[in-house]
């Protein structure tokens, strides 16, 4: 299926197609977040705020014990404490669920994969025997024996506990219980219900999730962009300790796959902050280690039936503008292409790929929605798109809303979903050599494990001797 219809689809029609009036509005409101004098200036109120009153500098950490996120986070505490200079506030969650996370399962399914791929690139571990979610015995005992901790306890403590229940090992889980103590099931469901509202209430809706200064830091990939905030607010113990958890770069290796061993598959949206950050850096990586790249491009979530939240997205385009400027990547004037303005540049799209030109047009639509913020829901706006490409308006118009396009963009919708069981963009997969399975990925903010994946699997392609990802 390309899209559902107005009945069908759990988003509002005026989110999914918008009058002009509502695009201007929603176009302003994300112009606006996105905006860095405005993000700096409610960074220094924040600040003033907290010298003023002689705070510390506190950072909340919001724990969900069966998400492997979250397993991944608590090995990181102590080392955050340690480093910097730092309330480090704990609170106990459960799952949101509902339209802030839909599809549990797939969710379940691809956390687990997920948290056990990027581990070891964080110095991290992620239990191998682990399932898809704990027993939830265990997941009650955990959360019983974490109820019990003071702040200080947590951090020292949540890790151990958390790697007992990951690992379905009851017995050492218990043993931490009689070690360290429990509060009743009573106690501990007020605590979790108590957490949970909070994260709510300060708006965000997952666990792994930091909070300082207003700004919310989702599990270890945005942990650098916490610890950067902290130390330009010279809240580090010692300025020339190194970040506990910066980012992998994204880097193939110095080897071209010169024998056409792999191939990249690469599932943008037209509407995508997260696409628009990342498309020309996952373009010019194929480019640069040599491997085939295909794109199969998907329509935006919203306009697939996806639920979106007013909480979520507003989340997503303030994360999409810091990760923007870490990557040192156009982005941040935005004219929302939400609706019709996608669908007219897909129809162009089988011409423009057959001409050539079909990534121009996909990036060249991104820097016009993403970073120029220039209108695209009009004619005007489509021949800009056109020259832009490369490509001539008067050819193009033969091709312009024709319906040509869905089969191929259902086809990819379908891969990715069904095939991959990936639901977000932008979604990666990495196929090859033969004696490999497919690496499938969700998520900008994953590109640089493609990359490490890409030198090894070029490596082996080009080797009898396997290369093992790090331990």
């Amino acid at each position: 299926m390309l899209e559902p219809t107005k009945q069908e689809n759990p988003n509002p029609a005026v989110t999914v197609d918008p009058p002009r009036l509502a695009r201007l509005v929603i176009s302003w409101l994300l112009n606006r977040m996105a905006d860095p004098k405005r993000l700096a200036k409610a960074r220094d109120r924040a600040e003033n705020a907290r010298v003023k009153a002689g705070a510390p500098h506190r950072v909340d950490y919001f724990h969900q014990p069966d998400d492997p996120y979250s397993h991944l986070a608590v090995q990181k505490l102590q080392a955050l404490a340690d480093t910097y200079d730092i309330e480090l506030v704990p609170h106990l969650i459960r799952a949101t669920g509902g339209k802030e996370q839909p599809f549990p399962d797939k969710l379940a399914t691809l956390a687990r994969r997920d948290a056990a791929s990027v581990a070891p690139y964080y110095a991290l571990t992620f239990p191998g025997n682990a399932g898809m979610i704990p027993a939830p015995a265990d997941t009650k005992l955990a959360a019983r024996i974490l109820a019990h901790a003071s702040a200080k306890e947590f951090t020292a403590r949540a890790s151990q506990v958390s790697e007992a229940l990951w690992s379905g090992d009851r017995a050492t889980l218990q043993s931490l219980a009689e070690k360290f103590g429990t509060t009743s099931e009573a106690e501990t469901d007020k605590k979790l219900d108590a957490g949970s509202r909070t994260l709510k209430e300060k708006g965000h809706y997952s666990g792994a999730t930091f909070l300082y200064a207003g700004e919310w830091f989702w599990g270890v990939d945005r942990l650098y962009h916490l610890e950067n905030r902290l130390r330009a607010r010279k809240a580090v113990r010692d300025g020339t300790s190194p970040l506990i958890a910066p980012r992998p770069a994204i880097d193939p290796g110095p080897r071209r796959d010169t024998k056409e061993a792999l191939t990249l598959e690469v599932y943008p949206s037209l509407r995508s902050p997260y696409t628009a950050v990342i498309f020309d850096t996952a373009c010019a990586l194929a480019d640069k280690a040599g491997v085939h790249l295909v794109l199969k491009p998907v329509l935006p979530m919203v306009m697939r039936g996806v639920p979106a939240t007013r909480t979520k997205g507003m989340y997503i385009f303030s994360d999409a503008a810091r990760e923007a400027a870490a990557l040192q990547v156009p982005y941040g004037k935005t004219y929302d292409p939400i609706g019709e303005p996608v669908r007219r540049a897909y129809s162009l799209y089988p011409w423009a790929a057959s001409q050539g030109k079909g990534r121009e047009l996909l990036s060249t639509f991104l820097n016009m929605a993403f970073a120029k913020g220039e209108r695209t829901d009009n004619d005007r706006g489509m021949r800009t798109l056109v020259e832009r490409t490369g490509l001539k308006w008067n050819e193009a118009k033969q091709y312009l809303d024709t319906e040509d396009w869905k089969e191929e963009i259902a086809q990819n919708q379908h891969d990715m979903v069904e095939g991959m069981g990936l639901w977000g963009v932008p979604s990666f997969r990495l196929r090859g050599p033969a004696s490999e399975p497919d690496l499938m990925v969700w998520g900008q903010d994953r590109l640089w494990l493609i990359a490490k994946e890409m030198e090894r699997r070029i490596a082996l392609s080009q080797s009898d001797e396997p290369h093992d990802p790090p331990t």
